[in-house]
Formats: structure tokens, sequence, C-alpha cells
């Protein structure tokens, strides 16, 4: 008999004992002390009830998400860090996903792609914080939620206390919070936070919950590791789980996630009723009083299943719009801390996502999956992110409540403040549609508090309007420079000084009236560019000079006094405007017109200027040093003008001459993937399926041994099966029960005849189905076998606790072959999926990028591959009967990528009707699978691949696997590489990804 520790003590031995081996000071260190260390890292990360400090400074985060695993490309992330360090934002937020770092357990590797120092290094380089979320459960719609299919063997519950899952986590655990320990901010990294666990909210009703002791072991993990930066918890919603105070298991600092508009993104246009969060602020106050107001993950786009709608509607689900209206709500509440989930989501390359979406990851976010930034919203959250930034009074004022009629005179108006800390400081007052989905456009008129009384707005015999889904953020008592902006009504944008002068940017929808008024005299207004939609009105006697405007696109500057200027835009013109720090000092520039600014800096009389350009365009630079005078733009010297406070420069960019290969015309070369359906075809080397028994918990065996693919170490891409038996000749019907996942398919070949196939759609993850099969002649004794193929698009999430979803096995489940004596004849399987299981043998492209098609095991996907003697077929004539098909070819690029980013995709037609019949299809471009297409499903047909995995100055090898699932076979209508539109880039030049080449496998079968 075995005595069990309860487990409270079996947490408590783990941790002396951990606390006795585990190494710390620098991550290399021998002595770890965690009161010592967590003192330590005081002094450079530090809270209180308002925000963050970093290095002292209290701080807005604004963070945005983005997973280095979904670029495999290090060389790229730098320009996409820029890109977010570009709106205006301070830090991102990471997951890491432990399936592409252990693919058999013990074995844990993080290099190449999958190595974090280059991302790491990237932040840095881009002044961008980081909150590291390792785990070791994430979600993230990625295959298992972050967890390695060998995890379905694991007995004890996920994410439970159970001791056989917690010591499954501890080497991933260890490792990965090790490296993260090297690049805190206490190291001089850029790693500032660290999330334990994930959206650790619910549970089934078994379970003790929250399990302050679970939580707790997880901590102990970062911990020992040297992890010594504060800890901060994602609450799927705002319960107060692990807030400080709640004792054992309690992080640094208490946050939750918001998703208010869910994910439906076939109805972008609906915002449903009460879906707007009100009581942020008074849950905050009562859960976690002491921490700033976190929101670490807030819906910056949505997922899109298979049969979905395409991720352009799910971006205008979360589009423009919904920024103004749910963002600025976040900050009526207080948000100092803010994650928006994506802000760049990528590709689920290599079966890396979760059953519920297909290839694309672009998530509708700010930043398209080819890394463009073409969305209004982009251009929105700008907006937004530099106001909050150029606002440090937003940090230490108090959020109220909200009111209809407190301060507007309209109850369709809805007005929240965030009052000021002091008489000092600014208050701020955000205004929406009390229904906030509303597309009215609503007069109103409004009183404001302000270090003059109580004020009516507009001064003047006029009202305000709010036009459909808006909303806008007005100020009071607002700190300029050094000069008090008594109100606006308007947005503002920023506010620099610049040697002598002071610039003021606002800006409102076209055709909006507002108004502002300042504490200084008007005697000196003027306007210096511009027809005059203002007019001032000034009351000497208390220097306050009142201005009310309406907003045009053409841009108005004037002058309201000596060195202070103000430009009134409309939104769309201000879209155009960059806030760029120069170099690392506290001098900006404002500069407009490049479709992105990276940077500015300035050597001697030299001002540099890193920027990209979609088309010739005028810049304009403001607030350049009177000691400047030589502008270069991406290192070529650019002529200039000066115009009042700007320097003018024409950029013409003429994209150079290039051509892309067109596919149709390519020699493509061809080869049978599925000799397993062909006479004599040998399967000695297959795995048996020889286990009388299952660890997995989830679904109990529904025959004498298991199938389940995981129980043998095959967990992703396409499955195979071939199940022998003796035929008596009595033999009618085939009863079947596969699972792959939503969106999956299988196809049954009894011999080399098509018995069925199960086409799939967007939500079922299994088929139970019985087939006829008295078309096949089963004459007794004789040996007959089974093909069963299974797409496997990837192992469940494991959300809630107790539940253990992932665990949901895939491949078959159950089968029965009857005979017509209602007798049952025996079958005996063996599988197979990718080549060598968990001793995957492709260790630079990771344990999830292969499959099991024959093609795959042979390593036919890799470069290189001897197709010399291969048939010369097309997949756009394909194949005229079921089967598994797979086409390669070769082609040559030479684009000019040194200085032109250029996007390139793999588009295929979708037309079910011309291509003959259902098909899937996997694109692989030099190794790397960058594309699962369902004909029959959808809805992505469109499959951008970065250059690095493409080489654009050399050869690049093309794969395709055509997999025919109905009688006629099937073809791909049309297949084309586009190129999207060019951009003159100051991005780092990219490093061609290390793809290694074909080489025969030993043993492959």
């Amino acid at each position: 008999m075995t005595m069990r520790l309860p487990l409270f003590l079996v947490f408590a031995v783990h941790a002396l004992l951990s606390s006795a081996l585990s190494f710390g000071g620098r991550p290399d260190a021998m002595v770890w002390d965690i009161v010592e260390k967590r003192d330590q890292a005081q002094g450079f990360v530090t809270w209180d009830e308002h925000s963050l400090f970093v290095y002292g400074e209290r701080v807005m985060i604004f963070s945005g998400e983005i997973h280095p695993f979904r670029l495999p490309v290090p060389s790229l992330w730098l320009d996409v860090l820029q890109k977010i360090k570009a709106l205006g934002f301070n830090c991102v937020s990471i997951y890491i996903d432990w399936a592409l770092l252990e693919g058999k357990p013990g074995q844990f590797t993080a290099e190449g792609v999958f190595d974090l120092k280059p991302f790491f290094d990237a932040a840095a380089k881009a002044g961008i914080y980081i909150i590291a979320r390792p785990g070791p459960y994430i979600n993230a719609e990625v295959s298992g939620g972050g967890f390695p299919g060998w995890l379905q063997r694991v007995r004890g519950g996920l994410r439970t206390g159970a001791p056989d899952y917690l010591n499954a986590t501890d080497n991933y655990m260890y490792n990965i919070c090790k490296i993260i320990a090297a690049a805190q901010i206490t190291y001089g990294g850029p790693v500032i936070l660290l999330q334990p666990e994930n959206e650790y909210t619910g549970a089934h009703p078994y379970l003790p919950f929250p399990d302050g002791a679970y939580m707790e072991y997880v901590i102990q993990q970062a911990r020992d590791a040297g992890i010594n930066v504060p800890l901060i918890s994602n609450d799927a919603s705002a319960q107060g789980h692990n807030a400080p105070g709640t004792g054992i298991g309690e992080v640094d600092i208490y946050g939750h996630d918001g998703y208010p508009l869910g994910f439906d993104c076939a109805h972008p246009d609906v915002w449903p009723n009460n879906n707007l969060p009100t009581t942020y602020t008074s849950s905050h106050v009562k859960q976690s009083p002491s921490t700033p107001f976190s929101i670490v993950e807030f819906q910056g786009g949505s997922f899109d299943p298979w049969g979905g709608w395409g991720f352009e509607q799910c971006s205008a689900l979360v589009n423009h719009e919904f920024e103004r209206v749910f963002y600025k709500n976040n900050y009526a509440s207080g948000v100092t801390i803010f994650n928006l989930y994506m802000i760049y989501g990528g590709t689920n390359w290599g079966n890396l996502g979760h059953p519920g979406g297909y290839t694309s990851y672009d998530y509708g976010s700010v930043i398209k999956e080819d890394r463009t930034v073409t969305r209004e919203k982009y251009s929105e959250l700008k907006l937004q992110a530099t106001f909050i930034q150029s606002s440090p009074g937003y940090l230490t004022a108090i959020p109220g409540s909200s009111s209809t009629n407190t301060y507007s005179d309209n109850p369709d108006i809805t007005i929240t403040p965030i009052l000021a800390n002091s008489t000092d400081d600014a208050s701020f007052f955000v205004i929406r549609h009390t229904n906030y989905s509303s597309l009215a456009s609503t007069q109103y008129r409004v009183k404001l508090p302000t270090s003059k009384g109580l004020i009516p707005i507009p001064q003047m015999n006029r009202t305000l309007s709010l036009n459909g889904r808006d909303s806008k953020m007005m100020v009071t008592d607002y700190d300029v420079q050094g000069t008090r902006l008594l109100y606006s009504t308007a947005d503002i944008f920023t506010h620099v000084k610049q040697g002598d002068n002071t610039i003021l940017i606002m800006y409102a929808g076209a055709g909006e009236y507002n108004e502002f008024a300042v504490e200084i005299s008007s005697s000196q207004v003027k306007t210096i560019k511009g027809g005059a939609p203002y007019t001032v009105k000034s009351d000497d006697s208390d220097s306050i000079s009142l201005f009310y405007w309406t907003a045009t696109p053409d841009l108005s500057l004037i002058q309201i006094a000596e060195g202070f200027y103000v430009y009134l835009l409309d939104r769309n013109s201000a879209y155009n405007y960059w806030l760029t720090p120069v170099d690392k000092s506290t001098s900006k520039l404002i500069i407009v017109g490049p479709y992105l600014v990276r940077s500015a800096s300035i050597s001697s009389d030299e001002l540099h200027i890193k920027a990209d350009f979609n088309a010739s365009t005028t810049v304009e630079i403001i607030g350049v040093p009177e000691d400047v005078t030589k502008l270069f733009i991406n290192d070529v010297e650019t002529a200039t003008t000066t115009s009042g406070l700007s320097v003018i420069a024409n950029v013409t960019i003429t994209p150079p001459p290039f051509t892309v290969p067109t596919l149709s015309e390519l020699t493509w070369k061809y080869a049978d993937s599925l000799p397993e359906i062909g006479e004599g075809y040998d399967d000695s080397s297959w795995t048996v399926a020889d286990k009388q028994f299952t660890d997995n918990t989830y679904q109990p065996l529904l025959a004498t041994v298991s199938t389940y693919a995981s129980d043998y170490g095959y967990h992703t891409g396409v499955l195979l099966y071939r199940g022998h038996f003796n035929a008596t000749g009595n033999e009618k019907s085939l009863s079947l029960w596969t699972q792959g996942g939503s969106g999956f398919g299988s196809s049954i070949w009894l011999d080399n005849h098509l018995v069925a196939s199960y086409l799939g759609n967007g939500s079922a993850e299994g088929n139970q189905g019985k087939y006829d099969i008295t078309a096949v002649d089963l004459e007794a004794g004789t040996p007959h076998v089974f093909t069963v193929v299974v797409d496997n698009t990837g192992l469940n999430e494991n959300y809630d606790p107790g539940y253990d979803d992932m665990k949901s096995p895939r491949g078959i489940l159950g089968w029965r072959l009857e005979t017509s004596k209602a007798t049952n004849t025996p079958i005996n399987w063996k599988l197979t999926g990718n080549f060598g299981g968990e001793d995957y043998l492709d260790r630079t492209r990771g344990p999830l990028n292969e499959g099991g098609l024959h093609a795959e095991r042979q390593g036919y996907h890799l470069p290189g591959t001897p197709t010399e003697t291969w048939a010369s077929e097309s997949p756009l004539d394909g194949i005229d009967q079921a089967g598994v098909a797979f086409y390669a070819t070769s082609f040559h690029l030479n684009l000019p990528s040194d200085e032109w980013d250029i996007p390139l995709s793999f588009a295929f037609a979708n037309d079910t009707a011309a291509a003959g019949g259902a098909y899937r299809a996997q694109l692989y471009v030099n190794g790397w699978q960058f594309g699962k297409l369902t004909s029959n499903v959808g809805p992505q047909t469109v499959f951008p691949v970065p250059e690095g995995i493409l080489d654009y100055g050399g050869s690049n090898y093309v794969a395709i696997s055509l997999w025919a699932l109905e009688d006629g076979g099937a073809k791909i209508p049309a297949l084309e590489l586009v190129a999207g539109v060019p951009v003159w880039t100051s991005r780092d030049a990219v490093e061609l990804v290390h793809s290694p080449a074909w080489v025969e496998r030993v043993g492959t079968y």
C-alpha cells in the first residue's frame, strides 16, 4: 500500500526541495533568496494604486499582444515591434508555446526560430517592454492551448494540483523561466512583468477553486528559475481571483481580460445590447484597490473558425469605431496597464493552431498578417495612445461614475469623468452615446467643472455633436507645456515643446463644431496656414481666449500667442501625423505624411528619418532645430524647403520593376502520396496499435485496444491507419468513429476501393458513420485491409480546469466490422503520423510542422528533394480519383528586398465545381507548412508567406499535397503568387531563415 501525502504537503515538500536545488541571483548563481530578489526588483519596477513605475518613473503601459512563434522569421520581429512602437505603445505581451519547445517529455529546446533571445534583443532595440506569459497553459488558439500532445498520457487533471501533471510542467517551466529571467529589467533586459498561468477563472465543480496551492506552485516554479519582476494575473473576467490579499497563490498585480463583442464575425455591424463594460471601476475598487487597474487582454480583433467569414469581417467587427467607444470607455475606468489582444496575429504555420481556427491568425488585428498597417484602426489607435502618453495627469486622475444628467443636457449622452487629484492637474471626460451602439447624430451641450468654476459649453450659441459610433475625450485644466488649456471639446493628439515654441494638435470629425479655451492673451492670434474655420473671443480681464472652430479636411494652423501654435485638423488628416522621439532624448518631432515613421535622429547638422512609404508624398517635419541643415530619409539626402514651423520635403517613390513567377506555367512534379492503398504495400514498420489500456482519462476505450494517436506519440497533422482482417465472406458494413477536431475530414478505403469520405464542416470534431462494404468481393479466408486517413486540425484547448478537453483523442476512436450473421470480424490496426512521432527529425521547424502523409514521412516537402524521376504533372490538372497527390516545383525570385518590403501570398481559387470535387490541400514553402486549405469548408484561400521563409533573392521550393476526398478526384482550379503593394522601407534587412534541405531518411516507410 502506498501512502499518499495530502496535496498541501506535496506542494510544501516540492517548494522546499525546489528552494534547496534551484539557482538564483543571476540565473547561473548558486544562492537563492526569494525575499532578497523580490526586494531587489522593486528598484526597477514598482507600483501604487494608480500605475506602474519603471526606473522610478510613473508610466502608462500601452501594450499589444504578439506571439513570436507565429512569425518564424526572427529578423522581422524588429519590424513589427517598431510598428507597435510607432503607435505610441511602450510594451508588448507575449505568450510562449510549450508544445513547440518540448515535443518529447524531458527534451526542452528553444533554438533557431524558437529562440527568444533575438526577440528580447529586438524589443530592447525598439524601446519596448515585455510582459512574459509562459503558462504553462496559454490558450491562445494554439493546439492544446500550448500543452504538448504527450500530456494526453498524463492521468492527473490538467491545470490542477495532480502531482503527475505538476511534475510534467517542471522541466518546461524551469527552462523557459530561466531564459526569461536573463532578459528581466533587473539584468538590463526588457521584461518588466510575468504572468503565471492564464485565465485561471473557473473550473469543474469537483475541483477546489480557486486553488491557491496550485497557483502558488506555478508561481514558485517561476521564482525558483530566477524570476524577480512583479507577477500579474489575467482573470478571464473581473472576478478578483488571486488578487493581492486573497491568500495563498496571490499575484503582485491583479488584472483581467475583456472581450465585450465576442467573436461573431458573421455580423460585423452588430453590437449586442448591454455589452459595454460599465462596472470595471467599481470591481477594481473592491477587488484590488492597491494595484493599478490592469486589463491584461482586451479585444483587439477576433478569431475565426473553419467555415467562418474571414478576417476582414473580423476587422470590421472590431474596427476603428469599436476602438473609439470601447477603448475610451476603458480609459474612463482608469486603466493604466492596457494590453490589446492581438496587436499582430501572424500565422498558424506548421499545424500549431487549435482546431477552432485555420492557418491565418490575422485576428482582424491592427497590424495585418502580412505586416502591413493599412487598416484604419491602426491610425485611430495611434491617435489615442499618443494622447494618453502625452497626458501624464491621466495616470493619477480618479475615475468617477457615468452619468446622463450630471454633465450633459441630453440623456442620450453619457459622460464619465476622470477627475484630477489636485487643482494643478487635468480632468478628463469621456463622452459616448447612452445607447453605446447608437448610429444617431446627437446634439448636446455640457457643463464641466474647471478651475474657473462650472462652465457651460459651448460658450457660443451652438451645440456639440456626437455622430454615430463615436466617443470623445474632453479635457479641462489641461497642461500644455506650461500653459493651461481651460477646456477643449475636440480630441487632442499631442503637444510638444520645440525650442521656444509650443505645438498643440487637435482633431475632430469632419464638419463637427468644437471649442477650446486657453489661459493666454489672444492679442497675437493669427492664421499661419490654411483657411480660417475658427473664431476667437477673448476675455482680457481673465486672460481667457475662447476659440470655436469647425473641422475641415483643410489644415488650419494658428498662432495664439508668441511661440504658441495650434493645429486644427479633421480626424482623417490627423491620421497622417506621427509623434516621433529624437534618438532617446526628450525631444520629439511631429512628422506628417509617411505610411510609417520608425525613428528620427540628429547628428551634427543632419536629421535622419527612418520611414516607410507606399506612395509618393509630401513630408512635413515640424520642429526641426535651426542648426539642422540637411535631411536624410532612409539614408538618402533629400532636398527641403522651409515653411513656417515646418521643413518640407517631397518624396517620390518609383517601385523598381520586378516579376513573380506564374505558378501555372511552372513545371510541377508529381508523386503519389497514398501508396498505402496500392496492392502489396508494406506496413511492417508502422506502429502496432496494441495497447490494451489508455492513460487518456477523457475518453475511455471503446474497443479492446487503443487507437488513440497520442497514446503512440502522434500528435499533429494527418494521421493514417491500416486495419488488417481476414474475411469470412459475410462482412456487410464498417462502423467507424474518427475524430480530428473542428473542420477535420477523413477518408476510408477498403483495399484500393474508396468506401466513403467525411468532408467535414466548421463545427463537428468527430464523425460516426456506418458504411456499406459489399461492393468489394470479400471471399472467405482472404486478407484485406482498411486504410483510413484522418486530418488532425489540432488538439482542443483546455480552458476550464477539470474537464481535460485537451485530452480529447485524435484518430480512430472505435470500430466494428459487422457481418450478416450479427457477428464482428476482428481488425488488427496499425497507425502512423509524422515520421518519428515524438522523436521528430526536423528540429529546425519543430515538432508540429509535419504530418503523416507518405510524402511528409519521406521528407519530400523539404527543399532539395530529388524530383527528377517524378512525373511532370500539375496540381492545376489534379487527379481523377480519390487519393492524395503530392506536387513540387521550384522557382527563382529576384526582388529588391534591401529597400522594398513586398508582401507575397499564395492565392488559391476556391471553386468546388471547377475543382471537380472536395479537396484538402497543404502548402509547403521551403519545407515550412504555411497553408492548410479545405475547399468545401473554407474560408481561407490566400496564404501570406513572409520574406525569410521565401528567399527573395534565390531559389524556392514549393510543395502541395492534394487530398481528393471524392470518387471523381479533384484539382486546384487556379493558383497564383500575388505581390502586394511595394513599400519603400527603412526596416532592417531580412535574414533568410535556416531551412535544412532534404536528406534521405533512414527507416522511412
